[in-house]
């Protein structure tokens, strides 16, 4: 069984009655960057008072700049079609919405796409795609894969689509991706089936154990998540790191990123409110407890949150920012907002804006695909991470994909404000012979050299 919903309300209804003293010794805990146990996760959950939760702020930032350091990794979402044969009522996409134009972009268009993304200055794409496997079948994605790749200097296509066959990901997997990433929405078994009432989607199991058959198949880079406000915050948080933990004890390799989208209004839902709302202060706590609970994981937030959110975030656990997203096809090449998005943004902000912003904070914005292309992928990236070997690796890779940004992309502002982020992060290298080696491929780049990495 991978997710034991009696266990999970046990564990949450035990957390509620917890000393001062032992919540001090899960934080000490949680300081080594090892993780926690579900337990340990659900107290954290519980936690209220304000002088414990800046604790654990202050203890989700220290961890995860102690494993990835101050990089913060960006990319865009590109989608592939709106057409859909799945009835998710929270969704704009959903088949029974007869307002919604549908699109399904010709390979020619998502070029386009790819170039005018690439042309702000993004390396990194997660193709998004309806499920309809009449419009978007599995040769259609990988098509699409391979034009872009040939097409653009685009460096990693992650994938979000729906649940497949082994056979099928064996096929997925030839195509070069990097990350696959399928969200389970919400654990809870009976409110699933409330929010998916047709189509193939309403088959939890069968989502549920697509992860299985994507490690089956060899793909080894998972990206995980639920969309919080579809049932109890709490639940769904502790039966996601059961999920992780089932996965650690089956394959050696936990998700490679938890993604973490709060529920939004979307044009044709047919949601008409949110059922569990979760407050600012209760998504930060739970992000930052994530951040302590699965340290090793990359953390993922869209432009679903405001820009204060965002920001606030950035200190709390968070590792990759979508920026500058739109949820429609096409979307980009038009520049312009559709009534046939998936769900309404909240960060409006064009990539450049979203790069000094991060590098104003002392971040380093990173366009960094060096894992994937030298093969630090699966159980040998969590080796690398668990053992403390990534946090160098990322800071040299981030500092020099930020200068090939702002030597062909920013803007004469953003570019001042990430300069001083190369120049004083830069210099802080424990290993002299990175350092060096770091100082020569800076100099490389501003001579023309362009993708160099670790």
């Amino acid at each position: 069984m991978i997710i034991n919903e009696e266990k999970i309300f046990d564990i949450l209804k035990d957390a509620k009655y917890i000393s001062e003293v032992k919540i001090d010794k899960i934080l000490e805990k949680a300081k080594l960057g090892k993780g926690l146990s579900l337990e340990e996760t659900a107290i954290l959950l519980n936690v209220e008072d304000e002088k414990n939760i800046s604790k654990i702020f202050n203890i989700a930032k220290s961890v995860k700049e102690d494993i990835y350091g101050k990089r913060i990794v960006l990319f865009a979402p590109l989608y592939l079609t709106n057409k859909c044969i799945n009835n998710c009522l929270y969704c704009g996409f959903r088949m029974d919405n007869r307002k919604l134009p549908r699109k399904t972009l010709e390979i020619d268009e998502i070029i386009e796409e790819a170039k005018a993304l690439e042309k702000s200055g993004q390396k990194r794409l997660l193709l998004v795609a309806g499920e309809d496997n009449v419009s978007a079948p599995l040769d259609y994605i990988i098509e699409s894969i391979k034009s872009i790749y040939e097409n653009s200097d685009m460096r990693r296509l992650n994938i979000n689509s729906a649940p497949m066959d082994k056979e099928d990901f064996i096929k997925l997997k030839k195509s070069e991706i990097g990350t696959y990433q399928c969200f389970q929405e919400t654990y809870h078994k009976e409110t699933y089936k409330k929010m998916h009432p047709t189509g193939p989607k309403s088959d939890y199991d069968y989502r549920l154990t697509v992860m299985d058959r994507a490690m089956e198949a060899g793909i080894d880079d998972l990206g995980m998540g639920v969309l919080y406000g579809l049932y109890d915050y709490k639940f769904d948080t502790i039966a996601l790191l059961m999920h992780a933990e089932y996965l650690e004890k089956k394959y050696n390799c936990g998700p490679h990123t938890i993604s973490v989208p709060r529920l939004r209004p979307a044009p044709g839902a047919k949601m008409e409110k949110i059922e569990y709302p979760i407050t600012d202060n209760e998504f930060k706590k739970l992000v930052a407890i994530i951040r302590l609970a699965v340290p090793y994981t990359g953390i993922i937030l869209s432009t679903r949150e405001s820009v204060k959110l965002r920001d606030e975030l950035l200190d709390l656990g968070v590792s990759q920012l979508s920026a500058n997203s739109s949820t429609s096809p096409g979307g980009y090449k038009e520049k312009k907002k559709h009534n046939s998005d998936q769900f309404y943004t909240n960060d409006e902000r064009s990539l450049d804006q979203v790069v000094k912003s991060i590098s104003d904070t002392g971040y380093i914005p990173s366009f960094c695909t060096a894992c994937y292309r030298v093969g630090r992928t699966g159980e040998e990236f969590m080796k690398l991470v668990k053992a403390g070997k990534m946090k160098s690796i990322c800071r040299s890779n981030a500092l020099l994909t930020l200068k090939e940004h702002i030597l062909d992309y920013a803007s004469i502002e953003t570019t001042k404000s990430a300069e001083n982020i190369i120049d004083n992060l830069s210099k802080s290298i424990e290993n002299q012979n990175i350092q060096d080696e770091l100082d020569d491929r800076l100099k490389r780049m501003e001579n023309g050299e362009r993708d160099l990495y670790f």
